[in-house]
């Protein structure tokens, strides 16, 4: 890599909220362009708490080897050859591009300094509700798990992100159709990239 740094973007929101859809939307159409998914660092079922109605804890940072996941992270930023997900090399000269995706990504402290540009994207609680039902998860979730832990534990998040990030987040409303969603957040990475090689050629 030399001595190129890596553009690094953030992208979260409550569960099915669509991160993970744009995130691989924009790996497929930016050159250079890794992501990594804190879904992949969920701790085995053996280590996930339960509550007192016997909800595994999943939405909680806690459940989430979030040590190795920085070290994917640090991997992928000094090495991008070596990421954790294809990447398409056809134009070396490019700003490598670092997606990370997940729902738990602006409440870890030791993010805070890392981002170039961070999306939060926002449904409404109903919404949230009709996509899960049609997910398949394993562990199955239990009666009463969205209304018990999910959104509870997103409000709770979400709170404390607000009160405690002191960068820009850009919020976006989730339940616009995919290719807008896409199309909003492409343009403005390449706008950024194209806004610090500006800088670059004049310091």
């Amino acid at each position: 890599m030399g001595n190129r740094r890596h553009h690094r973007e953030g992208t979260s929101c409550v569960t099915n909220g669509g991160k993970t859809t744009l995130a691989k939307n924009l790996q497929k159409h930016l050159p250079n362009c890794s992501v990594i998914s804190q879904d992949d660092f969920f701790k085995p079922q053996s280590e996930i708490e339960t509550d007192k109605n016997g909800f595994l804890q999943y939405d909680v940072l806690e459940a989430l080897n979030m040590e190795k996941m920085m070290s994917a992270i640090s991997c992928c930023m000094e090495n991008p050859r070596h990421s954790l997900v294809s990447t398409d090399w056809g134009n070396a000269e490019e700003t490598p591009i670092l997606i990370i995706e997940g729902f738990l990504l602006f409440n870890y402290k030791p993010f805070a300094t890392i981002w170039n540009r961070s999306y939060f994207l926002t449904i409404p609680y109903e919404e949230c509700k009709r996509r899960r039902s049609t997910r398949v998860y394993n562990p199955p979730d239990p009666p009463g798990y969205l209304d018990g832990h999910v959104w509870p534990m997103y409000l709770k998040h979400r709170k404390e992100m607000e009160e405690n990030v002191t960068w820009e987040i850009v919020y976006l409303d989730g339940t616009k159709s995919e290719d807008d969603l896409f199309s909003q957040v492409y343009e403005d990475i390449i706008q950024e990239l194209e806004k610090q090689k500006r800088l670059q050629v004049t310091s």
